[in-house]
Formats: structure tokens, sequence, C-alpha cells
């Protein structure tokens, strides 16, 4: 599959993956700004994507993201096959606040995975078929 994006800033870097086995593309921080109205680390890209129609771009925090003390605003970022802004990240500091920025430019601060996801019609019923966990919700499964 070929996915285009376009360089919005000469020194943004080609969404990469370290082993071919890797699932995620890494994301590289090209800008940054402390946004303070949000209490966000809000780091750009440089880059927008074309996703194909039938695909979803997630963008996922890096493993290496435990050794901060912030994550990713919205756990699991989405690009749309529509989007084509740039692709930005935002952390939070878990402890709130400014504080130290998680990341610095030119840092690999994200991962993109691309998934196909089905087309869905909802259909409204009166009852839906009984199933083995029934209607049990949070922590219903124990520990």
């Amino acid at each position: 599959m070929e996915i285009k994006f376009k360089k919005l800033t000469p020194d943004a870097v080609i969404p990469t993956k370290a082993h071919v086995t890797d699932a995620g593309f890494d994301l590289t921080a090209v800008n940054y700004e402390f946004k303070a109205d949000i209490d966000c680390h809000v780091y750009g890209t440089g880059i927008a994507l074309e996703i194909p129609f039938g695909y979803v771009g997630l963008i996922f925090p890096r493993s290496s993201n435990r050794k901060t003390d912030s994550y990713l605003a919205n756990h699991v970022g989405v690009c749309d096959s529509g989007y084509r802004g740039e692709v930005f990240l935002s952390f939070k500091n878990r402890d709130c606040c400014e504080g130290n920025a998680p990341y610095k430019v030119g840092d690999k601060v994200g991962q993109l995975i691309v998934i196909p996801y089905p087309e869905i019609e909802f259909t409204e019923v009166e009852t839906l078929e009984d199933s083995d966990r029934g209607t049990n919700g949070h922590g219903s499964t124990g520990n």
C-alpha cells in the first residue's frame, strides 16, 4: 500500500520503521509549543498524510514514553482518510501543569499505525442476543 505525504516544513522526517517487523512508523517532532490554556506539550511533525479511503491512521505513543512524566493526551490519535492537515501529538504531564517537556525537537515522539476499517450500519432493535457476559461491566471479570 502507498500512503502519500507532504512535507510542510523542510526539516520534516519521513515516517519510518526501525525494524521490518514493526507495526508502527516512527513520527519525529520538528516543532514544539507548550499550550498553557490546555496544559499540553504540542509537537508538530511537519507532515500531512493522505490515508486511503477505508483506512485510518492511528497515532500511539512510543513505548519509550514510559520514561517520561507525560502521556499522549488523547491516548490514541485518529487520522481519518479525509484529513489533510499536519499530524500533531499532544502530551499532558501526569502531575498537571507545564513541567518538563517529555521530548525535544528531533526526537521520535509517537508512532503511526494504518489499519483498514469495515463499513458499519447500525440497526436499532428492541432486544439484543444473550451472551456469556451479559450486562456485567467494569471489573466484572475479577482483578
